[in-house]
């Protein structure tokens, strides 16, 4: 069986797909996944999300990568599990483009670095710090990592019809869980530079930590896809608070899911009107 699958990998190195264009990472081919996809870090995340569509069903599973496709109110849609940190999520990425998708939403978990946002919460998130350490790869780190204007907007619509607490802001992406959000490592190993990064990222107003979300923004400028993130905070770092709420999950897999819905909704707009990009006056002249 080893043999048999090394032998259906005799591809090129330099992008090693098989002949029907199946993608070495997430195993998904042209045809598996639709244009716009959920990005949840956690594998068992994704037949969460799918729970919340009228269709499903499973596509690949391999190595951190689970993907199934389905619809949403008549939109055709997709979640791919990226796995932790900026290396997979980047792979996962550019596969996904390859093989059709273009309009992406990183949905996970964070910790909140603004006293007033609470465990339960939401965070929307309108661009990143990028110490994220995949992205530097790929571009100047001078470069931004911004999410897409229609897709934070999209988000928010979302998030307003759905009644719940949210907040918007810029996000701090570390590739680090433990050192880089400012905590001591094992058995109690710090540096002086870790006691600074909670207090400097709270005085410029940063709201929150995590780790994947400069990968998407910043790869998907690149590309000239689509990217935003939605976050559940588990965690107020200011108060050393803890709580991870299954319904907070809920909410982002529940806000990530409308907001494609929404984005769809725009993409016919603008097709209709012959414009690039959404405005709010378009909804006024359907």
């Amino acid at each position: 069986m080893l043999q048999e699958l090394e032998n259906k990998w005799e591809t090129k190195a330099n992008r090693p797909e098989l002949e029907d264009g199946s993608q070495y990472h997430i195993r998904c081919r042209p045809g598996d996944v639709a244009k716009y996809v959920l990005l949840p870090g956690d594998p068992d995340r994704v037949p969460m999300m799918a729970e919340h569509w009228d269709e499903k069903r499973e596509i690949a599973s391999y190595r951190e990568h689970v993907t199934y496709t389905g619809k949403v109110g008549g939109v055709d849609i997709s979640a791919c599990s990226t796995g932790a940190g900026g290396p997979s999520t980047a792979s996962a990425l550019e596969e996904l483009a390859e093989v059709g998708a273009d309009s992406f939403i990183r949905v996970g978990t964070c910790a909140a670095l603004q006293e007033n946002i609470a465990p339960g919460d939401l965070i929307i998130c309108s661009g990143a710090v990028r110490y994220d350490g995949t992205s530097d790869q790929y571009v100047d780190p001078k470069y931004p990592a911004v999410a897409n204007q229609e897709v934070v907007m999209a988000l928010i619509e979302a998030a307003e019809r759905l009644g719940v607490t949210y907040h918007v802001g810029i996000g701090y992406t570390s590739a680090s869980f433990f050192c880089g959000q400012g905590r001591p490592g094992f058995n109690n190993y710090r540096q002086g530079f870790m006691d600074q990064i909670i207090k400097d990222a709270q005085q410029a107003g940063v709201v929150n930590f995590e780790m994947e979300a400069a990968t998407v923004l910043t790869l998907s400028s690149l590309f000239k896809l689509r990217a935003g993130a939605v976050f559940s905070v588990v965690a107020n770092r200011i108060k050393d608070q803890f709580s991870y709420q299954k319904s907070g999950v809920e909410q982002s897999i529940a806000v990530s899911t409308e907001a494609f819905k929404i984005l769809h909704e725009w993409d016919e707009l603008k097709k209709k009107s012959g414009k690039p990009y959404f405005y709010p006056s378009l909804l006024t002249n359907k």
